[in-house]
């Protein structure tokens, strides 16, 4: 028997078709996410990949076809309703996104700010355990601009995981880090993943990243899924494509301008 079967689904698409100034940037897709897991993304630019992040993060609506978050079709809710479901998100960015005037604790505490009537004390404190967790307690009164490049990813880390959400996004988290670093951000993924319950949505093209935190993968070429898989299923694919990008070869069907 098939273990998905038993899984409870977290995100559900069907069909879903995006077009850009009659560009079709995803062409009919069709994904399960399951709950708890660390599902990652993977593309060359252009592929669709971030357009897809964007849509199931419920900042872009589809041109056609559906998007369940749990039961809830989310290509026809409200925008007021949209914006409530969007509060058990947590975003974390290609670039941090910190905003260098705000002290790390007010950059962590900003979606509860936004969203949440908490007084000073109490954003300070979420703001601070929130640090703690991504290992940067005692950094609550840094300026993003003496932090290093991996401190910075943590901050936005931290800052994604201030609502408590039930699933957290990450847009290329690994982006211009060293080796090591990128290594230590996955392994806080995973850790955050596991000791908050989230289910982790991944976009990277790092192929080291890839194998190193997916428990499944998805591959995007040109708006297409080509395929859904298990890290050993994507290893061994017979799909010349996926091949090609995993093993980041110059010969195949992949043409580089």
């Amino acid at each position: 028997m098939n273990m998905s079967e038993n899984r409870e689904i977290a995100i559900s698409i069907r069909d879903l078709v995006m077009v850009f100034e009659d560009r079709k940037v995803l062409d009919r897709v069709n994904l399960d996410i399951y709950k708890g897991e660390t599902f990652v993304i993977m593309g060359g630019s252009g592929s669709g990949k971030s357009t897809l992040l964007r849509i199931m993060a419920g900042c872009l609506r589809p041109t056609s076809g559906k998007f369940y978050f749990g039961n809830k079709d989310m290509s026809s809710v409200s925008n007021l309703e949209m914006d409530e479901i969007k509060k058990r998100f947590g975003m974390s960015f290609q670039s941090s996104a910190l905003l260098d005037f705000l002290t790390v604790k007010d950059n962590v505490s900003l979606p509860l700010k936004e969203h949440t009537n908490l007084n000073q004390e109490m954003l300070s404190l979420i703001a601070k355990k929130k640090l703690e967790v991504v290992g940067l307690k005692g950094f609550e009164n840094f300026m993003p601009s003496t932090l290093s490049g991996g401190m910075k990813k943590r901050v936005g880390l931290a800052r994604a995981i201030a609502m408590d959400p039930e699933i957290v996004f990450y847009d290329e988290p690994t982006a211009g880090l060293d080796p090591v670093v990128c290594a230590v951000v996955d392994r806080l993924i995973l850790d955050l993943t596991k000791k908050l319950k989230l289910t982790s949505i991944v976009v990277t093209h790092n192929m080291e990243s890839v194998f190193r935190i997916a428990d499944r993968i998805a591959m995007l070429y040109k708006g297409n899924l080509l395929q859904v898989g298990t890290p050993d299923e994507i290893k061994n694919s017979s799909n010349a494509i996926i091949q090609q990008f995993i093993n980041g070869n110059i010969e195949g069907p992949i043409q580089v301008n």
